[in-house]
């Protein structure tokens, strides 16, 4: 048999020989570091896809933050300001698309975007929506939306990290965070739903509204932009309408239509259509020429309203005949800006003037959420 080493060998051989003399000579290896985000500001904002991560990126600037590694089916996530943590209703498989599952609620720190805590649920998360999941304003309390096929909603204290109990809601879905330690819900029906939790986290009242849309004839997205009292939804036909809820009653605004005389063949579409700045008091929807049932083609244009007036004030057109299927809006350091997911591609508009201040190339599309 030969002495001599394979060429192959030989290489590896060489390589350790090298390092072990660079390691004698006092080289130290480069250690894995961790890197702090600094304050949260008002103009960073969550791109999260379909399947998997998200990601954290700054409106003003321009640049990515952070990655948060969430698994394929987590729906949304939520972010607590004051309490500096983020919420995810995830969904975990032993074999990893396959094998024994577990839900949960998975709490992150907002300085490293690393979990610290998870909270087991005793249901199958829903995946499918970005509002499956809601921070009850005024509490300790979270609501995770569950379908299996039976609609529910697992309440879970974040303050002693423990599932608290499962509420029952047949026919209605989303966690809307609405009125004193509640949230609103929508129905199959045509109605809204509004749920109140006692001190103890424990369904303490249950308000149905009067019919305010028709399934049938015209449905809501069920895709609402959050004003500073409620909640602003839009209908397929363009109909739009707020809903707040005061002294544990559900109270639906007149709604008013998005469309004028000249605007025939328009219509309001896309997977997260609406947006709104509370500073301005301006509705941004995402539209589109088409006909009727096609609520889910991306927009062409965003319309801005005054809301308080009832009336358009502006249009912006994407550029190379673009659509958009997300807006968001968020504060600049001197103006609020609109957020519109084009592509692999965030564009950022001043929302005050229309014009669009800078590309960021994200890599992916998905939803658009506030940081």
């Amino acid at each position: 048999m030969s002495d001599r080493l394979p060429l192959r060998g030989l290489g590896l051989a060489a390589a350790l020989a090298l390092s072990s003399v660079a390691v004698g000579q006092g080289f130290v290896p480069e250690t894995i570091g961790e890197t702090t985000l600094g304050v949260p500001q008002s103009s960073w904002f969550i791109v999260k896809g379909g399947l998997g991560s998200a990601y954290v990126f700054d409106a003003a600037e321009g640049g990515m933050l952070g990655t948060l590694s969430l698994t394929p089916p987590t729906p949304t996530l939520r972010r607590h300001a004051e309490r500096g943590e983020i919420y995810a209703a995830e969904t975990h498989y032993s074999r990893r698309t396959r094998g024994e599952r577990s839900d949960m609620l998975r709490i992150y720190t907002h300085e490293t975007l690393s979990p610290v805590a998870e909270v087991p649920l005793p249901k199958d998360v829903g995946t499918l929506h970005r509002h499956y999941l809601g921070i009850i304003e005024g509490s300790a309390y979270v609501a995770v939306f569950h379908m299996t096929p039976a609609q529910s909603v697992s309440i879970v204290n974040v303050d002693s990290r423990r599932f608290v109990g499962e509420i029952s809601t047949p026919g209605c879905a989303l966690t809307l965070p609405a009125g004193e330690r509640g949230f609103l819900m929508i129905c199959g029906d045509g109605t809204l739903q509004w749920i109140g939790l006692d001190e103890d986290g424990g369904e303490a009242a249950r308000v149905r509204s009067e019919r305010v849309f028709s399934v049938e004839d015209d449905p809501l997205f069920d895709e609402p932009a959050p004003t500073a009292a409620g909640w602003q939804f839009a209908s397929f036909e363009g109909l739009t309408m707020e809903a707040v809820v005061e002294d544990g009653q559900i109270q639906v605004r007149e709604s008013w239509s998005m469309l004028g005389e000249e605007d025939d063949g328009w219509r309001p579409g896309g997977s997260q259509p609406l947006a709104y700045d509370a500073g301005s008091d301006v509705l941004v929807s995402l539209m589109h020429e088409g006909g009727k049932d096609t609520q889910d083609e991306a927009g062409t244009e965003a319309w801005l309203f005054h809301r308080a007036a009832e009336r358009r004030i502006g249009r912006i057109k994407f550029e190379d005949d673009a659509t958009a299927s997300n807006i968001q809006v968020v504060q600049g350091d001197e103006q609020p800006l609109l957020l519109a997911s084009i592509g692999g591609s965030v564009h950022v508009f001043e929302l005050d003037t229309g014009k669009r201040q800078r590309v960021i190339e994200t890599g992916r599309g998905g939803y658009l959420l506030p940081y």
